[in-house]
C-alpha cells in the first residue's frame, strides 16, 4: 500500500474511532463537566480522553489486524497529538475563541440542536485527525 493509501486508511479508522469515542463512549457526566474548572473538570476530561482513545486504539488495531503496516512509534505519535489536541479543544474556550476571531461570533453563540460550538468542535477535531493520520503514517513507513 502506498503512503496516500495508508493515510486514507488510517484517517478512516481514526474518524470511526472518533465518532464512537466522542458520541458513544463519552458519558453524560464527562460531557457536562470536562470543561469545568478545577479537579472535577480535569477528572471528567481524563475519563473522556481514556475512553475516546481506547476507541482510537481499537480502530488502529483493526487496521493492523488486516495487515496495514503500522508501527508502535507511528501510532504513539498520532495518538499523542490526538490526546493533546482533543483535550485542548474540549475545554470549549479554544473553539469559542476561534469562532469569535474568524467572524463567526453569532455562530458560536447559536443554541440550535446542532449549534455552532458543537459543529466547529467537530470540524476542528476532524482537522486534527488528519494531522494524526499523517503522523501515524510518517512514523510508520
Amino acid at each position: 500500500m502506498d503512503s496516500a493509501g495508508l493515510v486514507a486508511a488510517v484517517f478512516v479508522a481514526l474518524f470511526a474511532g472518533h465518532h464512537v469515542g466522542d458520541h458513544v463512549a463519552q458519558t453524560d457526566w464527562q460531557a457536562k463537566h470536562k470543561a469545568s474548572p478545577g479537579w472535577t473538570g480535569w477528572r471528567a476530561m481524563a475519563g473522556h480522553l481514556v475512553g475516546y482513545h481506547a476507541c482510537m486504539v481499537a480502530a488502529l488495531g483493526g487496521l493492523a489486524a488486516v495487515g496495514v503496516p503500522l508501527t508502535w512509534v507511528g501510532c504513539a505519535a498520532g495518538l499523542g497529538f490526538s490526546v493533546v489536541s482533543h483535550g485542548f479543544l474540549d475545554r470549549r474556550w479554544p473553539v469559542r475563541w476561534v469562532l469569535e476571531h474568524t467572524g463567526s461570533r453569532d455562530f458560536a453563540a447559536s443554541q440550535t440542536p446542532l449549534h455552532g460550538g458543537y459543529l466547529a468542535d467537530q470540524s476542528l477535531h476532524v482537522g486534527c485527525l488528519f494531522v494524526s493520520s499523517l503522523l501515524v503514517v510518517a512514523f510508520s513507513v
